[in-house]
């Protein structure tokens, strides 16, 4: 079992219905409920349950990047000048109406945040970089990192 912060605790029945809907999001009622072994009424109380309670935020397709054409993966490593709330609400702005940036990361160490950004070619990297990054003026610098290959990419979370 797992104990939530302040929901409920996860049983068995539950880590199961969340490791299979992390598994594949698109199955139906009827075949989660066959694949953990309960009624559909009563598989269909639990999800309910866990997304009421917080535990399921949505449920998503994932898409492959580069059969769609964006073949190039960055991870940009941003430095601020400055850390004045004004300043940090506009960089998160800026980052968040961006499509081109997948994730983002507020982190410790030499820069202030990492972003994962999802591009076609050099040419949108480097407009990305410098007409989207460069001319926010409390930039201090930026650094790009290409990604030859993906490793590993999941979505999952090690429930059991």
């Amino acid at each position: 079992m797992l104990q939530s912060s302040d929901k409920f605790v996860l049983d068995e029945q539950d880590i199961r219905l969340l490791e299979a809907l992390q598994e594949n999001a698109t199955m139906t009622n009827l075949e989660l409920a066959e694949h953990i072994g309960m009624s559909p009424s009563a598989t269909h109380t639990r999800v309910r349950r866990l997304e009421e309670g917080g535990y399921i935020d949505k449920r998503l397709t994932v898409l492959n990047r580069e059969r769609l054409g964006f073949d190039m993966l960055c991870l940009i490593h941003v430095r601020l000048q400055t850390h004045q709330i004004a300043q940090i609400e506009d960089f998160y702005k800026t980052v968040r109406e961006s499509s081109q940036v997948l994730e983002c990361y507020h982190v410790t160490g030499e820069y202030d945040y990492v972003l994962k950004v999802a591009l076609r070619n050099r040419v949108e990297l480097r407009t990305f970089v410098l007409e989207q990054l460069t001319p926010i003026p409390f930039v201090a610098t930026v650094q790009t990192s290409i990604v030859f290959e993906e490793v590993k990419f999941t979505t999952a979370l090690p429930l059991s």
